[in-house]
């Protein structure tokens, strides 16, 4: 009998950490959603559209001008791409994610850019850093 209810209560905790890794994964898959549709937009030069992904603080610091001319001008590669590629994508806790991206410019730079997401009812972009890709085959 205690054999039996090991045997259940165990498969109790790995049914139920399925459960949360698939959850997990999804939650991964979803918090770089934004960064891809963002990037997208920028492709089509729709900076409104791309806009509408920041978080509220990144709307609080720049208008909507303001914020396409920090992307042209600071960002490149991310403003004009013609590839990008999720590389990973991490809940650091409840509303906090990180998404590593390898994005290939138009003026042929390659640069590896990590994205801040935070939880604003839907993942928003709250922030990216660039460094060049030190492959830079992508």
């Amino acid at each position: 009998m205690q054999v039996k209810r090991l045997v259940v209560g165990v498969a109790g905790v790995l049914a139920l950490l399925s459960l949360c890794a698939s959850a997990v994964a999804q939650a991964d898959k979803t918090a770089a959603e934004p960064v891809v549709k963002q990037l997208e937009a920028f492709r089509r030069g729709d900076f409104d559209t791309a806009f509408t992904f920041a978080s509220g603080m990144i709307k609080a610091q720049f208008d909507r001008q303001a914020f396409e001319t920090m992307v042209r001008g600071g960002y490149p590669e991310i403003a004009r791409s013609t590839f990008a590629a999720v590389m990973k994508t991490e809940l650091e806790s409840p509303g906090l994610a990180y998404v590593t991206v390898k994005i290939r410019g138009v003026n042929g730079q390659a640069v590896e850019a990590l994205y801040e997401l935070i939880w604003e009812e839907g993942w928003k972009i709250n922030g990216v850093a660039t460094r060049p890709d030190a492959a830079g085959v992508i």
